[in-house]
């Protein structure tokens, strides 16, 4: 899978990516603001709730670091939000498998507990969601970028087809113009002949 293909400026396929690192990158900075709010230790292994989630001052820094990422990319917008929102979602879902082997540990930095690990899996699967929507599929439609990009040669087949149909088009309402405007210019010359 290539990550380096062209998504043109403006596509919609941006809007659903710039949407996905928005509102993940919103979750995570207001989660990381409520955690320092309460002023928790920054290595504490027991750490504090906050909105149903285990947390501690590394944890609170860590999540607005990556809501804030999650908001570049948003911003930025197209290949580069996609791209952030794959890469995000893979850590997040390793995260959760390597925070739910410390759980109970002495060493548990981020004072993960079993709703965190939750936590971590469902937003790694949701920014993963969101990254390859309409990039990776086997049923891509033909006008998608990423299509094109992967069959060059038949996406140029298909595009010199398109134009030939639309050159035919252009053809034919150019000579119903023309028959039509030469029908109307006889109109007027029988009223008159008739006169």
């Amino acid at each position: 899978m290539r990550l380096d293909e062209h998504l043109p400026v403006d596509h919609r396929l941006s809007q659903v990516y710039r949407v996905g690192a928005g509102l993940m990158g919103l979750v995570l900075v207001v989660f990381g603001i409520l955690g320092l709010v309460n002023r928790i230790g920054l290595f504490d292994i027991e750490g504090d709730t906050v909105a149903g989630l285990n947390t501690n001052g590394a944890l609170s820094i860590l999540s607005i670091c990556v809501g804030l990422l999650l908001f570049v990319g948003m911003v930025i917008g197209g290949n580069f939000a996609s791209t952030v929102n794959m890469t995000l979602g893979v850590l997040f879902i390793a995260s959760g498998f390597v925070n739910l082997a410390l759980l109970d540990r002495s060493f548990n930095p981020l004072a993960f507990q079993m709703q965190n690990v939750l936590f971590s899996f469902v937003v790694g699967l949701m920014l993963m969601c969101f990254g390859m929507y309409g990039r990776v599929s086997a049923t891509l439609p033909h006008d998608n970028p990423y299509w094109m990009a992967r069959h060059p040669e038949e996406a140029a087949r298909e595009q010199r087809a398109r134009r030939r149909r639309e050159a035919l088009a252009t053809e034919r309402a150019a000579e119903a113009n023309t028959g039509a405007g030469a029908g109307g210019t006889a109109g007027p010359a029988v009223r008159y002949g008739r006169r």
